[in-house]
């Protein structure tokens, strides 16, 4: 106990400080997950929680939560990235039900700062379905093994 009185207040602050501004950030995106969507990312130093909801026919909904990590210092950034994706179907008629699919994302991609609040960005996410209930209630086929890309982009303003 005597010890801790000895140690300087700033030794292993920083450790525990943020590392770089903090950001929040609004945009649109398209494909990827969905054909159009909106974006709300949360960045912190060289890391992010992006969270987009969109959907590909207006008729369902994809909601992704991702946690990237970007690289290297200047306008140009690569990032990667591992989260999930839902995508929901409601149901239509009464022979169906509402389908669901659970899948892994890995997005890479890189980001370019346009200006001070303005970022546009590119990325080929690697997908993977994990669990699916499809709408049609006899078909109990599983979800295949093979991982799926999808090419994706956006705009992002700093809010």
């Amino acid at each position: 106990m005597a010890l801790a009185l000895f140690i300087p207040a700033g030794v292993g602050a920083s450790r525990w400080e943020s590392p770089g501004p903090e950001e929040v950030r609004l945009g649109l995106s398209f494909g990827g997950i969905s054909f159009m969507g909106l974006i709300l990312e949360y960045r912190w130093s060289d890391r992010s929680v992006e969270l987009n909801i969109g959907t590909w026919s207006f008729r369902d909904l994809s909601i992704s939560v991702v946690g990237k990590q970007y690289f290297g210092p200047g306008d140009l950034r690569p990032f990667s990235g591992l989260g999930l994706w839902a995508v929901i179907a409601p149901q239509h008629g009464p022979q169906e039900q509402a389908g669901v699919a659970i899948m892994a994302r890995a997005p890479v991609g890189v980001e370019w700062k346009l200006g001070a609040d303005h970022h546009l960005g590119a990325h080929l996410s690697l997908n993977r379905a994990l669990w699916i209930r499809r709408k049609d209630p006899l078909d109990d086929f599983p979800p295949t093994d093979r991982l799926i890309p999808l090419p994706g982009f956006y705009y992002l303003w700093n809010r």
